[in-house]
């Protein structure tokens, strides 16, 4: 660790970004999808502002997905369609809103979590504490046998010690890893950057690592920054395809009743 990042602060003044786009290769719209009679980045939007650590925004990349923050209540931002990224999306979104640079801490919250618990941004925000850490995510053990050779349920590798609350992260990777005995974390696509580490990040080119996994927190790891993981109960529900979308619906109409 440096002697800079030995000094600094833990964040006192986080800001919300959810970033949020129609394009999508499994489910075209889906910020937009009802459920419960409210489009999917509403209920998103209430549970970024339910976790009250700093003001929320939609960074979006069609007028559509605005129109219908804003007749929320909400904000949002327009930003350039053509973002690689959630992340690249979200920077340009803090440059457009806070230009003094008020903010020194981003939690990235993506705008497909309909369901996720608002107590979860502040756990990963939690975790910028430690003056070493540039990066906060969480993780969930895996209980579902089938999700281990899942490539599309990312793991985490983390260094901690036996059921510690949380660890450093190693690495990232679709594969089953480790091997040997133990739990396997499912990775919570929940980020919480020091702003710094964010500007630092975007301005990177994708890894080679990052490249081959397709995931680019790999990105922040190649480059020696530190990313830390807090150990969570279970996986929010992310909607991806009409299955999920369905279910997210099930599981809102139930809470509602």
């Amino acid at each position: 660790m440096s002697a800079s990042a030995a000094t600094r602060p833990p964040p006192r003044n986080p800001i919300v970004l959810v970033p949020a786009r129609m394009a999508s290769r499994r489910l075209p719209g889906k910020p937009l999808a009802v459920i419960e009679g409210r489009p999917m980045i509403v209920h998103v939007l209430e549970r970024a502002e339910a976790a009250a650590i700093g003001p929320v925004v939609v960074a979006c990349a069609e007028p559509a997905i605005a129109d219908a923050v804003e007749r929320a209540g909400g904000r949002a931002v327009l930003t350039r369609p053509d973002h690689a990224s959630g992340s690249d999306r979200i920077y340009e979104a803090l440059q457009a809103v806070d230009p003094g640079v008020e903010h020194d801490a981003v939690v990235n919250l993506q705008g497909d979590l309909p369901t996720i618990d608002p107590a979860l941004p502040a756990q990963a925000l939690a975790l910028l504490a430690d003056p070493a850490v540039d990066v906060g995510t969480l993780a969930a053990e895996i209980a579902d046998p089938a999700e281990r050779d899942d490539p599309n349920v990312v793991k985490a590798v983390v260094s901690c010690q036996p059921g510690g609350a949380q660890g450093r992260a190693l690495y990232f990777t679709r594969a089953a890893a480790p091997t040997g005995d133990g739990p396997l974390w499912h990775h919570i696509g929940l980020y919480a950057y020091r702003r710094d580490a964010l500007a630092r990040f975007v301005s990177l080119p994708p890894s080679p690592l990052e490249r081959r996994e397709r995931l680019e927190q790999l990105r922040v790891l190649e480059d020696g920054m530190r990313i830390e993981v807090a150990f969570v109960e279970t996986v929010p529900l992310g909607v991806d395809t009409p299955a999920q979308l369905e279910q997210a619906r099930v599981l809102i109409a139930g809470n509602a009743e």
